[in-house]
C-alpha cells in the first residue's frame, strides 16, 4: 500500500516517461484552519487528472478548471496564495478563513522524480531542494527532525519514512496494525522469533525479523519519531523488549492485554531496572475504546491512540480502556443495526 505522497510522486514520474506535462503542488504553508497540512501534495496533469490533494476539493477545482483553460504554461516554480479574504476563502472551502499557500511545480527530466522514487524504494529520507528562481532540483539525506522549509529562493521538502514502528508479533493482529500504518507513513518492521508465526507472513513493504525483540530494540536505537507495539501475550518475548523500550526515546511504547494482565506487566517491570517514571509511559491496556473486537478494529483502536500522542493530543481519561468500559457497564445504552453497544 502506497502512501498518498509516494502515489503522487509515482504518478508524477510516469506521466513525464508518457512525454505528458505535469505540475507538483505542494502545500508550503497555511494560516487559521486548514483541510490539509504543510508538505501535503497534489499531482496536475496536462489534462487536468489529479492525484493526491492540497485543500480536500475546492482549490483542486480552480486548478483543474486554470490547466483545462490555459493549458500548463509555467517554465519555472510559482508560489500562490488562496484564502486572503473572506470571500475567496468562502469560494474556496476554507473554513474559518483559513489561508494556504502553495509552491506549484513543472515538472521535467531536471525534477529528479524516477531518482527521488529510486531513494525512496531504498528506504532512504530524502531532502528534495527546489531553487524557486531556475527550477533546479538537488537531492540529499535527511535527518527524523527536518521538516518542510522555505525561503524565498528555495523550499526543501522531506521524503520517505519519517516514523518507524517495530510490532513485536507476527500474529493477525499485526497484520491490520501493519497494512494501516503502512499507509500512514511509517516504516514498518515486525520481529517475532517464533517460525510458526513467521509462516505465511504477507504484509507487503513491513519488514519481518526473527531476532529476540529485545535485541532489536537496542538494535534499531530508537528516537524519538520511534513507537513498540508488543502483540504477542508472552512475557518471554514482551517484557524485555518493553523495558529497553522504556528506556528510549520511543514517543510511545505500548501492550497488548487485559487491565489484570496490563496490571501484572508493570509489576513484572518493576523488578527491572526501571523508574516508576519509565513504568508510567507504558500505554496498557493498549488502544482507546471504541468497543473493538476484531483485529481489524483493534488495529485501529491501537492507531488512534499511537497518533494522538504523536500529535501531541492529550486524551481525556474518559476514552480509555478501563474508565470508558466502566462507563459503558453503568451506562446502557441502545442496541445499533441490532448490534449491543455495551459489548461492541
Amino acid at each position: 500500500m502506497d502512501t498518498i505522497d509516494l502515489e503522487v510522486l509515482k504518478t508524477c514520474a510516469n506521466w513525464l516517461d508518457d512525454g505528458r506535462k505535469c505540475e507538483l503542488v505542494t502545500v508550503i504553508k497555511t494560516w487559521g484552519s486548514s483541510p490539509r497540512p504543510e508538505g501535503a501534495m497534489l499531482a496536475i496533469g496536462e489534462d487536468g487528472q489529479v492525484v493526491g490533494s492540497v485543500s480536500g476539493g475546492c482549490i483542486e477545482d480552480d486548478l483543474v478548471a486554470r490547466v483545462r483553460s490555459e493549458g500548463i504554461t509555467r517554465a519555472s516554480p510559482e508560489i500562490v496564495t488562496y484564502g486572503i479574504t473572506a470571500d475567496e476563502a468562502h469560494r474556496f472551502g476554507l473554513p474559518c478563513g483559513g489561508t494556504i499557500q502553495l509552491a506549484i511545480e513543472p515538472l521535467s527530466e531536471r525534477s529528479r522524480i524516477a531518482e527521488l522514487l529510486q531513494r525512496l524504494a531504498r528506504r532512504e529520507l530524502v531532502a528534495r531542494r527546489l531553487d524557486l528562481f531556475s527550477g533546479e532540483v538537488s537531492l540529499g539525506p535527511a535527518n527524523c527532525g527536518m521538516s518542510l522549509q522555505v525561503s524565498a529562493s528555495a523550499l526543501t521538502t522531506i521524503h520517505g519514512p519519517r516514523w518507524r514502528l517495530l510490532i513485536i508479533g507476527a500474529g493477525q493482529l499485526s497484520r491490520f496494525l501493519a497494512q494501516i500504518a503502512l499507509g500512514m507513513d511509517y516504516h514498518v518492521t515486525v520481529c517475532d522469533p517464533r517460525e510458526e508465526y513467521r509462516q505465511g507472513w504477507q504484509v507487503e513493504g513491513a519488514d519481518l525479523v526473527h531476532a529476540m525483540p529485545d535485541d532489536l530494540v537496542l538494535e534499531m536505537r530508537l528516537d524519538r519519531r520511534s513507537a513498540v507495539v508488543a502483540l504477542t501475550h508472552d512475557p518471554k518475548l514482551d517484557d524485555l523488549a518493553l523495558m529497553e523500550a522504556l528506556k528510549s526515546e520511543a514517543f510511545y511504547v505500548g501492550a497488548i492485554g487485559s487491565r489484570a494482565n496490563n496490571a501484572k506487566r508493570r509489576e513484572r517491570l518493576k523488578e527491572f531496572d526501571l523508574t516508576e517514571e519509565q513504568i508510567a509511559r507504558l500505554h496498557g491496556p493498549i488502544g482507546l475504546y471504541i468497543g473493538s473486537k476484531t483485529p481489524a478494529e483493534i488495529a485501529i483502536s491501537i492507531l488512534a491512540e499511537l497518533t494522538a500522542v504523536k500529535n501531541g493530543v492529550v486524551l481525556p481519561e474518559a476514552v480509555r480502556v478501563q474508565a470508558a468500559k466502566d462507563a459503558a457497564q453503568a451506562t446502557p445504552t441502545a442496541a445499533v443495526c441490532g448490534v449491543d453497544q455495551n459489548t461492541a
